[in-house]
């Protein structure tokens, strides 16, 4: 379903730092118009930056700190019940540091969204831009992509990627693919707000009138 503003895509953002990428799908919603409503910027963590970016610009912010819990899945449950009470039509996660565990996500099933700084399938996990390095590859990047109980392997909807140079450290293959992931996420919500996301059986993800959901630097493939 295409949305409008009269009945926008409401999404929830969850993050744990900083939130690099939730300050640019917010800026994407205001540079485009777009018909999105952020009903939650959510965090498991109190200190984390981007709530204070989040909230001097009026958008709802909450803490869920997963510290305030006995038990994985107590924090699960309550963070779901959380969710469940400003019913999102998506949850979007923008470096939110917390694997969900399997009940969480069948329970949001086809409604969770990751951004993962790596070409999936390759290097799953943490530390991707040094895992990049160790493994010689010429090309790394970011998924955007929809969560599963497997985790960073769910179906994929839009991929972003750079070359690897030979002086390349992780850190700056890092501060090079963020521009990246920032377009790419953004990119994402855009289709999303537009009905255009479809997850077919099969596990196989479909944009209508999309050819094409890959970028080599900041250039869409045509």
């Amino acid at each position: 379903m295409e949305h409008t503003p009269e009945q926008p895509l409401r999404v929830a953002i969850l993050i744990s730092g900083r939130g690099s990428n939730m300050q640019a799908l917010v800026d994407a919603v205001a540079a485009d118009h777009l018909p999105v409503q952020v009903c939650t910027v959510l965090s498991n963590r109190a200190d984390a930056a981007g709530l204070d970016w989040a909230r001097a610009r009026g958008l709802p912010v909450e803490c869920l700190s997963h510290r305030d819990f006995e038990s994985r899945d107590a924090f699960d449950a309550a963070l779901l019940a959380r969710l469940d009470a400003l019913a999102p039509d998506f949850i979007l996660l923008a470096g939110f540091m917390r694997v969900l565990g399997s009940d969480f996500v069948r329970h949001f099933d086809g409604r969770i969204i990751n951004i993962h700084p790596s070409l999936l399938p390759a290097f799953p996990g943490l530390h991707t831009h040094q895992q990049a390095l160790a493994q010689g590859v010429q090309w790394h990047g970011c998924t955007v992509h929809f969560v599963t109980p497997v985790l960073d392997h769910g179906p994929i909807i839009a991929q972003g990627a750079i070359p690897v140079g030979a002086s390349d450290t992780p850190d700056s293959l890092a501060a090079r693919l963020l521009p990246i992931e920032h377009r790419v996420y953004a990119q994402v919500l855009r289709w999303l707000a537009e009905g255009r996301v479809a997850l077919e059986e099969g596990g196989c993800v479909r944009v209508a009138g999309v050819e094409h959901r890959a970028w080599a630097g900041d250039t869409l493939f045509e």
